[in-house]
Formats: C-alpha cells, sequence, structure tokens
C-alpha cells in the first residue's frame, strides 16, 4: 500500500516526512498538480459497476486502489506547467485528480473539502469562538463606519487585509498597520479589511497537530520588542523555539476546533500576552514545521508518518473522541 503525498517539488518540510516513510520502506508517490498533464499522467475508468484509476509519474505508476493515505500538503495548481496555462486545462485536470482520489477508500491530510473551508480566516475565527478559544476582538469590514465603532471601542488594533497579504492594488487599500480611533478607515471600503484587537505579546505559540498528538513550542520576544510592529510573527526575537506544555483549557479548545473543521493536521498560532493567555490567530490546515522540529527536536515528521501509515481508520473514529497526548518535549 502507498502513501500519495500532493506537493511540490521542491518542500523540504515534506521532504522530511518522506525520509520517514522511506526508513520504514513504505511506496511513496508524490505528485506536483503543476505537473498534469505532460510529466504526470491519470485515467480514470468506470466499467461493470467497478472503477480503476491510475496515476503514472516519471518513476512510478500506481492504482488508486492501493493508496492507503492521502497527504494534501501543497499541490499546486493543476496544468499551471503546460505551454499555454488556461483556465481549462486547469478545471479540467483538476476535476479528474480529486474526482479520482475521493473514489479511493484512502484516508485524508486534510480532505480537499476541509481544507478549502479551513483557509476562509472569518471562519477560522468562528470555529474557533465555538471551541472556547480565546480570540481577539475581531471586525472584517468593508464599512468605514463600522470599522470607526469597532475602533472607539477597541482603540488599539491591528489592521490588514483578509488574506494576510499586503495589497497591491487598488492603491488605497490600508496596509498592514497600527491604528485606533484616529484613524479615517475610508480605504476599507476598498475591499474587505481585518481589524483586530493588539494583543500585547511576549512570545508567539506555533501548535502543530497531527491526528491525536500535539507539539507546542514557544519563542520569546525580545527584551527591546518595539510593540508598535505589527502581525511580523517571529522576526522580533533571536530566541530559540522552545518545547512547551499546552495548557488544558488550549488542548480543550484545539481538539474542539480541529473535530469541527474535520481536520487531522494543523499548524495553530498564538500570541502569548502578559498574563499568559494563549490568544488564536490562526490555524493553517498545511502549514510549515520544519523550522520547530528542527530547534525542538520535537518529532513531527514523524508523527505524520505514524498517521500516514496507521492501519485500517482507526483514528478517524477515534482521534477526536478521545483524551489525546499532549507532546511537549523531544523524541
Amino acid at each position: 500500500m502507498s502513501v500519495l503525498i500532493l506537493t511540490s517539488e521542491q518542500d523540504v518540510t515534506a521532504d522530511m516526512v518522506v525520509a520517514k516513510l522511506n526508513g520504514r520502506g513504505v511506496p511513496v508517490v508524490r505528485l506536483a498538480a503543476i505537473n498534469l498533464p505532460g510529466r504526470a499522467a491519470l485515467s480514470s475508468e468506470y466499467t461493470h459497476g467497478t472503477f480503476h484509476g491510475y496515476l503514472s509519474t516519471e518513476s512510478r505508476l500506481v492504482c488508486m486502489r492501493s493508496l492507503r493515505s492521502i497527504w494534501v500538503r501543497r499541490p499546486g495548481i493543476p496544468a499551471s506547467g503546460v505551454a499555454e496555462p488556461s483556465e481549462w486545462p486547469t478545471d479540467e485536470s483538476s476535476q479528474l485528480l480529486y474526482a479520482m482520489l475521493r473514489c479511493t477508500d484512502a484516508r485524508w491530510m486534510n480532505h480537499p473539502d476541509a481544507a478549502i473551508r479551513a483557509r476562509h480566516k472569518p471562519w477560522q475565527v468562528r470555529v474557533a469562538q465555538h471551541s472556547r478559544l480565546p480570540v481577539p476582538a475581531t471586525l472584517i469590514t468593508t464599512c468605514p463606519q463600522a470599522a470607526r465603532d469597532f475602533a472607539a471601542r477597541f482603540p488599539d488594533l491591528v489592521i490588514k487585509s483578509l488574506s494576510g497579504t499586503e495589497p497591491q492594488d487598488p492603491h488605497g487599500v490600508l496596509p498592514t498597520s497600527r491604528g485606533g480611533p484616529d484613524e479615517a478607515f475610508a480605504a476599507v471600503s476598498f475591499g474587505p479589511t481585518l481589524l483586530q484587537r493588539r494583543v500585547s505579546k511576549r512570545a508567539e505559540i506555533r501548535l502543530t497537530a497531527v491526528g491525536n498528538r500535539f507539539f507546542a513550542a514557544r519563542k520569546a520576544a525580545g527584551p527591546d520588542l518595539d510593540q508598535s510592529e505589527v502581525d511580523v510573527p517571529y522576526a522580533d526575537s533571536t530566541a530559540p523555539w522552545q518545547p512547551v506544555y499546552v495548557p488544558s483549557s488550549i488542548g480543550d479548545g484545539v481538539r474542539a476546533y480541529l473535530r469541527q473543521a474535520e481536520l487531522f493536521y494543523g499548524a495553530f498560532d498564538f500570541a502569548e500576552d502578559d498574563y499568559g493567555i494563549w490568544w488564536f490567530l490562526e490555524c493553517d490546515q498545511s502549514g510549515q514545521f520544519g523550522f520547530v522540529e528542527m530547534e525542538t527536536g520535537q518529532p513531527i515528521a514523524q508523527a505524520i508518518a505514524d498517521w500516514l501509515t496507521a492501519p485500517g481508520c482507526l483514528e478517524e473514529a477515534s482521534a477526536h473522541t478521545q483524551v489525546e497526548l499532549v507532546e511537549s518535549g523531544g523524541p
């Protein structure tokens, strides 16, 4: 039985897991969707009530029925590597690839339907609230008056785009910045803008959830941290990442979040304030973990390999109901 990893050809994070799987002698098929069609090919046949699907790459030919698990890491855009990219080959290749994979009995980390939903920041915020995770007061709006009213109630704000990327066009959109009641907020009418009560942080927390295992790491803010800086995670301190124990309330909240989101992998970012409270910022359903593993020694790649090779589907039935193991140390 093979493990399929959907990711780019240059992905050091995936390489760490591939090395663990190779060490066990587990067959691994790696597919960058950019190579469909071309360097990779698909075939799907439905006859006499049966399904037969095949995926071929430059080095492997695999039957869909032989897939035990699928890791959707950083799959990329299908057909974006063809001579003349367009929506048509991308849509056609996407339909075939994900339809075929949905026809298998393989277990997903994470299922594409859950992954698509999990990328939306407003949805993340609401799921975190339902999960009883501490969430800074947040407004996402295109209405300047709503922004002004929010700033009156929460006068120290972080302002940024909804996606977190810096806007290029139109130029009137507010860049990532710190704001308050004196801000006119006229620019929010150019597009959805996220306003969030600023957390005076003393540390960054990265909690990596793999199935029923948690790995949390803490990076203390530097003693000369400029509190006027906003949204520059991990850049303000030369302190190392260190393993940290997960508070029980946070562990319960993360379990609830994963259950509601139907995720089996999530990279959670928290800001720790001066009182030791972990404030939820976001959950990246395909987030990096290599930088944390290299500094802390936490066996995250090993945990992913364990999940991808676990027999049957026992974990799907039990991962979100049992008391989960909270891991804070090294291997």
